[in-house]
């Protein structure tokens, strides 16, 4: 504390060291005012003069006397003078006290001075604050403040010795203080006063420490920064050496600073293209000292390669250092995988913008064209070079300009959802094409409450309308091919029972009979309207064919005889045959009735003669190729082109030329299923068949029939033909169980067995049936016929349900559709016998007798 004993005796601590000659005047004159030396120099004065009358007295000589009076003022002349050194010393001393303990107490720290016996002789005024009552032994209180550990200890004392030995050192101790360490920097400094005092000085260091504590964690975040930063670093000599490399850019390397160090690693041993002779050692840019940033490749130690772009400085040498670089190195990989998915995303985008299949336009703020795709230029604009930056109400009709500006301001402006508008395109009108376009808008937002622009999306509704057309004339067809079917499928069993019962009516009439030719006359008029229906069973697609592998050419060899009788000498036929044709799986007799009605149709077409020209040839698609309303599919093909030089066919007939019944002959001149017919037999055999027509030219039938690339003759399903001749014996024995809802026809299937002798069970339905089995004993029965469509159960579920219990069981199934559809539904196992609706008693009987031989 301030106001305390601040310094204790110190004898010869501070000497006086010179008096000035200011001083000396300055004192002599303060002394001979002081009264005190008035007085002394009286006294001597009136002892000189007491001498000098006392030699006086004795009689001494004047020269005695004149020396005993300058004694006298000798004396007195000294003492005043040893008066004055004495105060002038003493004053000195404690001037220079005061100058050293002004020091002293302007030091920021405590310190203060010790003895030998380490007692202090002197302590500044921070020590006595800090320190209070410590004078007496203050290295103990040192060690008692730093915590009083063994290693406090033993520093204090090594610096005490240490200025023992007349050596200045110092230690920073940390002192534990509560939570916080408090640092202290202990220095002692030898005193040469020849009393062997030391000065020991204590400073407060705790703040800079921290600072150094934060300069070091900033140092260690920066050159971690550097070392791992996204960038690399180096920096090398003029001779390429490295100086110094950071984590980073050792990594792309795959090296580290030691191995580079090691292995005198230079700039250019790492760089994929090594630089031209003469470039630069520090420069990794091929042939250019100067350049100062560019992209080049890196080597790494794997022997992949890194593309980088290095920026890079040139620090010029000085005395004590060299010339170096600072060099920052990017790597450009992300840059490049950006780049590219930057690329691919807009060939993606121009993919999906070119090759998309509607017509698209982007327009401006001003509804100008600023880009479009192939198929909206070639819809609105075929042929047209200048696109961009034009108006789109350039590319529709006038008529529908107001509408589409007001349409398109709408949606700009007022953001009105946009609704499609139909519009026609200038191109196609003038064109002569149908023009119909729908057009769908969408805004492009900028963001911010404002629209740049609109992408419009062209449908051309005139091919939209013609495939509806496509599809409704499709869909036409099937529906009247479905009806044909069913009706045919009626007739059959109409058609059955008609001949069935003639052929029983003829066994009781001979040739003689009155009624013999009525009931002929029956029987063949049925027999031609089973004509006709087998036509629409063929236009149906449900006809029963009898397909094998057959060369087309020899199929036409065989007929053109036939062919040249049936149109006539005034036209002529050149029937020209492909090379190379390959085979084909088809019905030959169906296949000659395509040939016989497409050539009967082309002499109609001629009635003042002219040229039929039947040519072949094989044809490979790569890929599926639409034609008219159908699309025939990639693969091998015969093509049989059927070309007349006749009237041609009007283009409003052309669609409905293969729909039943269409016919624009005379009436009786044709029944209007020739080429219905000839549609279901190609359509039935897996080909496709198209028309071209022109008035006045001509009319050509192109026919795809598939190739079949087996090269041996196949073995065909197993159709049994239709029994056209009488047995010599027809008759048989055995039980027969007859399964058919159609009453006239199994009444007189069942009387027409009986007579060839066979014990016949008749039943409706399929569950009658399986009632007579059950009665009757499934043993007994040798064969059953059945229909194949029936009410509830039908003929393929009642084989299924006879056959699980006995599987040996003959069977015949009768139907007026194709065998075809029926062998779908049951299968391919089983030894199934078919014969088809409308026969004859015949047929049936021979058909049975046939059966039943089979073992």
């Amino acid at each position: 504390m301030r106001g305390m004993l601040r310094s204790v005796d110190a004898p010869n601590l501070v000497e006086l060291e010179s008096v000035t000659a200011g001083e000396v005047r300055r004192d002599a004159t303060a002394l001979w005012r002081d009264p005190l030396v008035g007085t002394m120099i009286a006294a001597c004065g009136a002892l000189a003069a007491a001498l000098l009358v006392g030699l006086q007295l004795v009689g001494a000589a004047p020269a005695i006397l004149a020396i005993a009076g300058a004694a006298a003022v000798g004396f007195a002349a000294t003492g005043v003078a040893g008066l004055w050194f004495s105060q002038a010393r003493a004053r000195g001393t404690q001037q220079r006290a005061a100058l050293w303990r002004s020091v002293g107490d302007a030091l920021p720290f405590p310190c203060f001075v010790v003895d030998t016996a380490g007692r202090a002789v002197y302590a500044n005024s921070n020590f006595h604050e800090e320190w209070p009552n410590s004078l007496h032994a203050p290295l103990a209180e040192l060690k008692a403040r730093f915590g009083g550990g063994d290693g406090i200890g033993s520093q204090i004392a090594w610096l005490a010795d240490t200025a023992a030995q007349g050596v200045t050192a110092a230690k920073e101790i940390a002192a534990r203080g509560g939570r916080e360490t408090e640092w202290l920097r202990l220095s002692v400094y030898p005193l040469r006063d020849g009393e062997r005092h030391v000065l020991w000085a204590i400073e407060d260091i705790t703040a800079r420490r921290e600072m150094e504590q934060v300069i070091r964690e900033e140092q260690a975040k920066l050159i971690d920064f550097l070392e791992n930063a996204p960038v690399g670093f180096y920096s090398v000599d003029d001779e390429g050496r490295f100086l110094l490399i950071n984590h980073t850019m050792a990594e792309w390397l795959g090296t580290d600073m030691a191995a580079v160090r090691e292995q005198d690693l230079r700039l250019h041993d790492c760089l994929v293209d090594k630089p031209a002779e003469g470039t630069p050692a520090y420069s990794p840019f091929a042939g250019d000292g100067e350049a100062t940033r560019g992209e080049t490749l890196l080597a790494a130690r794997d022997g992949h390669s890194l593309p980088v772009f290095i920026s890079q400085t040139v620090v010029e040498g000085s005395d004590d250092q060299g010339m170096r670089t600072r060099s920052v190195v990017r790597d450009l990989t992300p840059e490049r995988q950006w780049e590219q998915a930057l690329k691919r995303s807009e060939q993606r985008f121009e993919r999906f913008f070119e090759d998309a299949p509607v017509g698209i336009v982007m327009l401006d703020a001003q509804g100008r064209v600023s880009e479009s795709n192939q198929p909206w230029r070639a819809l609105a604009a075929p042929g047209q070079s200048k696109i961009e930056g034009r108006p789109l109400t350039d590319f529709v009709v006038d008529a529908d300009a107001g509408q589409l500006a007001a349409w398109l301001e709408r949606i700009s402006t007022a953001g009105v959802p946009a609704t499609p508008l139909a519009v026609s395109l200038r191109a196609l009108s003038e064109g002569g094409k149908e023009s119909a376009a729908t057009i769908f808008a969408s805004r492009m937002n900028d963001g911010e409450g404002g629209v740049y622009g609109l992408i419009l999306h062209f449908l051309e509704m005139s091919q939209q309308k013609s495939n509806e057309g496509q599809l409704l004339h499709a869909q036409k067809m099937q529906a009247v091919g479905q009806l044909a079917g069913g009706v045919a499928h009626d007739f059959n069993n109409l058609l059955t029972a008609m001949i069935g019962f003639c052929d029983l009516l003829l066994l009781r009439h001979s040739p003689g009979d009155q009624s013999f030719g009525d009931i002929m006359q029956i029987k063949q008029n049925a027999s031609r309207a089973a004509n006709l229906v087998r036509q629409l069973l063929a236009f149906s697609r449900q006809q029963t064919l009898q397909p094998k592998v057959l060369n087309i050419t020899d199929v036409l060899a065989e007929l053109s005889n036939l062919l040249r009788r049936l149109i006539g000498a005034n036209i002529q036929l050149d029937v020209v045959h492909g090379r190379d044709m390959g085979l084909v799986w088809v019905d030959q007799g169906q296949l000659e009735q395509v040939i016989i009605n497409l050539a009967v149709n082309a002499r109609d077409a001629m009635p003042e003669g002219g040229k039929l020209t039947i040519r072949t040839e094989t044809l490979a698609l790569e890929k599926s190729v639409r034609h008219d309303t159908e699309i025939v599919p990639a693969g091998d093909y015969v093509v049989v082109r059927v070309s007349d030089s006749g009237t041609g066919i009007p283009a409003e007939n052309v669609e409905h030329i293969f729909e039943p019944f269409f016919t624009t002959k005379e009436v009786g001149a044709g029944t209007g299923l020739g080429l219905s017919t000839v549609y279901g037999i190609v359509k039935q055999t897996g080909g496709h068949i198209f028309v071209e027509s022109t008035s006045d030219t001509g009319t050509t039938f192109i026919i795809y029939l598939p190739v079949r690339l087996e090269s041996a003759v196949e073995t065909t399903a197993k159709v049994e033909a239709p029994v056209t001749q009488a047995k010599p014996d027809l008759t048989g024995a055995g039980t027969i169980l007859l399964v058919e809802d159609e009453d006239a026809v199994r009444l007189f299937s069942a009387r027409a067995l009986r007579a060839k002798g066979y014990r016949v069970l008749e039943a409706r339905t399929g569950e009658a049936a399986l009632e007579v089995l059950d009665e009757e004993g499934i043993d007994t029965i040798d064969l059953l016929i059945t229909d194949v469509v029936m009410p509830e159960m039908d003929g393929p579920a009642l084989i299924k349900e006879v056959r699980d219990r006995v599987p040996e069981l003959k069977v015949i199934c009768i139907s007026g559709y194709a065998e075809d559809s029926f062998r779908r539904k049951i299968g391919e196992g089983g030894d199934i016998h078919f014969l088809a609706k409308p026969f004859s008693l015949v047929q049936l009987a021979g058909k049975v007798k046939d059966t039943m031989a089979i073992t």
